[in-house]
């Protein structure tokens, strides 16, 4: 098999250089990479239907035979009808073709062919407008659906399958060995491969389709071990004493155990001189992640190293950069903030400083990642919503320093089968316990016929002294069945809050002017906060006890969790109002596990099985190989794919056993995609 990734697509017969540039659209160059591109879904054709049968617009099979020469016609537009007649024992029926030149020469009469479409009745009869057909010794009961790009269709691409999957060699070079496959029920690589293309029946494609994705995760997260492993090589940045004890004597509060658990095990870590730390810290919101990474910066620092600590916006930056200067203010720590908005002269003044060894720790945002900020000894680099970086925004910001230790944190919950994919190529700590004194949130789920009232609710609120935020999914004027954050909040400042002040956030206004408005909604000069989900991390307004989220059918669980998270944070009750005119009975379910439980892992996980990976990642920047077959939604085949890595790594020699070799080649492969060169 693999010498077939180095045979060039266009070697396949009928296909030219022009036809290989098509493909090359779809990723595929090789006649490897076009075995390993596979189906999206598939027709059943298993289920024949007599012609006098056909129900008027139905989606059907029929078994037909042509009866008749194409004839040919013209549109008014110019477009190419060609026709024929096919029949069954029960009846005949017209079939129309636009445009296809070569249908003639397809379609060969008094021979018989499978045809499958959509059927309509006419005054002539049913027809059948471009049928996808096949020949019946093919024995299709499951046609393969391919994606497509312009000047490829469906036909094409099958055949080409198929003559790819004939150059096949009888015994193939199968990357799992027979051990391996028996031990947890998977069948052998050709037949997964001409199976999950051309299945023989339903059963058929399952086992093909388990055995792929089984070995995709597989591959998935033998690689990440094996970054995780390359990753805890001998650090020069030593650590010789802990100082997390004196540390916790600069805060006005005692950590929760699970606080001193994570700092155990990230200075356990660092002082190894053995491991590089590569960890993540995950919690839910308002969990004290940040104490952590204070406690570690801290230890850093008095052993006379530099730290960088990451944020993704400039308002969590900012709201870092208060909350540290405030630990330690009666230190002798040198704090600076940087980040994209402040002025030349400042940005210069900051740098110099780093590079010069005078500031100890720098928070910022992708501003400290700029090929002219240097470090004189950076040896820690913290990231807060790792999630929200790409893979070459962390390695740059990494690159700056001689391999420093590496914290990640996240307020993302994300399900445990998720997370050892998500990072996998990160040790893992979970604070699992609420520091005292945070308030339980009312979830409450509302339809718009109840917005008044729960407006009156916020004014009675503000009344009191509170603050509150409304969030909704859009930022301008566009979809007519969207909240606008503008034009709500200019209804709210003319209308209802009339005489309060009401401001808006949303992320396509300037950094000076989100910061303006954080900062009067921060100093209780702003009462209502009109926003988007650019407030979901890094604002904390203790005297804020509304969240009231609109459309909120819009959101995925784990995002509704977090603008959740940004009440409650004070000693007053607070709520979180959700408002949706939804029916549909995902949404339903969806909001009803919102209203029902605080535990952000419990929500993700429902959140994974209803709405699929996509809310954890955002786009494709967490730096994952693209996977051909796999979902990362499939918790069965993730638990499995790991219980086969745990296997394979405690066999006796591990990877380093010569059987394994054809897998060492497939982590190769995969991790290409990445720009990873550390598997290559």
């Amino acid at each position: 098999m693999a010498s077939l990734y180095a045979v060039p697509v266009e070697q396949l017969k009928g296909v030219g250089p022009k036809r290989a540039e098509q493909f090359g659209r779809l990723g595929v160059f090789t006649v490897g990479q076009l075995i390993n591109y596979y189906p999206r879904t598939y027709e059943n054709w298993s289920v024949i239907t007599d012609i006098a049968d056909v129900p008027d617009g139905a989606t059907v099979c029929i078994r037909a035979t042509v009866g008749s020469a194409f004839s040919s016609s013209f549109t008014r537009s110019g477009k190419t009808i060609f026709k024929t007649a096919v029949y069954d024992d029960s009846g005949g029926a017209e079939l129309i073709f636009f445009n296809n030149r070569y249908i003639t020469s397809m379609l060969a009469y008094g021979h018989t062919y499978l045809f499958y479409g959509k059927a309509s009745h006419t005054f002539d009869g049913v027809s059948m407008i471009s049928p996808s057909f096949s020949k019946v010794s093919d024995g299709v009961s499951l046609q393969p659906i391919y994606n497509l790009t312009a000047g490829l269709n469906n036909n094409y691409l099958i055949r080409c399958v198929r003559t790819a999957l004939q150059m096949l060699p009888e015994q193939i070079n199968d990357p799992l060995p027979e051990d391996v496959r028996k031990r947890f029920g998977l069948c052998g690589l050709k037949f997964a491969l001409e199976n999950i293309h051309f299945p023989k029946d339903p059963e058929a494609l399952a086992q093909a389709r388990k055995r792929l994705v089984a070995e995709e995760l597989l591959v998935l997260n033998l690689g990440l071990r094996q970054l995780k492993l390359h990753k805890r090589s001998e650090n020069k940045n030593i650590i010789k004493k802990d100082y997390s004890s004196e540390f916790g004597k600069l805060l006005p509060f005692s950590m929760t155990n699970a606080q001193k658990r994570a700092i155990a095990d990230c200075v356990g870590d660092v002082m190894n001189p053995g491991l590089t730390l590569n960890r993540l810290v995950q919690g839910d919101v308002g969990s004290g992640k940040t104490a952590v990474a204070a406690s570690l910066c801290y230890t850093f620092i008095k052993n006379g190293w530099q730290c960088a600590f990451m944020a993704p916006t400039e308002i969590l930056a900012e709201q870092h950069y208060n909350s540290l200067k405030e630990i330690f203010k009666n230190t002798d720590i040198e704090i600076a903030l940087l980040k994209g908005s402040l002025k030349a002269k400042e940005k210069t003044e900051v740098r110099e400083k780093l590079a010069a060894g005078e500031i100890d720790l720098v928070i910022g945002t992708h501003a400290l990642i700029t090929d002219k900020t240097e470090f004189s000894d950076l040896a820690l680099v913290v990231t807060d919503e790792q999630h929200r970086f790409g893979v070459e925004q962390r390695a740059k910001l990494l690159s700056k320093g001689n391999n420093p230790h590496l914290l990640v944190m996240s307020a993302t919950p994300i399900p445990r089968t998720l997370g050892l994919i998500i990072f996998g190529d990160l040790d893992i700590s979970v604070i699992d316990e609420l520091p005292p004194g945070r308030q339980e949130i009312d979830t409450l789920l509302i339809d718009s016929s109840k917005r008044d009232r729960a407006l009156g609710f916020i004014r009675s609120e503000v009344s009191r002294g509170r603050q509150a935020y409304i969030v909704c999914p859009l930022v301008e004027e566009g979809d007519v069945e969207l909240a606008s954050a503008e034009e709500y909040a200019a209804e709210l400042m003319l209308n209802h809050f009339s005489d309060i002040a009401v401001g808006i956030l949303h992320g396509r206004m300037k950094p000076a002017e989100k910061e303006a408005v954080m900062r009067d909604f921060s100093r209780n000069k702003v009462k209502i906060l009109v926003a988007t989900t650019v407030i979901e991390v890094g604002i904390d307004v203790p005297n804020a006890t509304i969240m009231m989220i609109e459309n909120a059918e819009r959101f995925g669980l784990s995002q509704l969790h977090q603008l959740r998270g940004r009440v409650g944070r004070g000693s007053e009750k607070s709520w979180c109002i959700l408002v949706s005119d939804s029916t549909t009975e995902n949404s339903a379910e969806r909001l009803k596990t919102m209203c029902t439980t605080r535990d952000g892992f419990k929500i993700a996980d429902a959140d994974l099985k209803l709405r699929g990976p996509g809310d954890f990642f955002g786009s494709r920047q967490h730096g994952l190989p693209q996977l051909s077959v796999s979902s990362l939604a499939d918790t069965e085949n993730l638990e499995l794919s790991q219980k086969m890595t745990d296997y394979i790594i405690n066999d006796s020699e591990g990877m380093r056993d010569d059987r394994y070799r054809g897998l060492s080649a497939e982590i190769t492969r995969l991790f290409k995609s990445t720009g990873d060169e550390t598997l290559n």
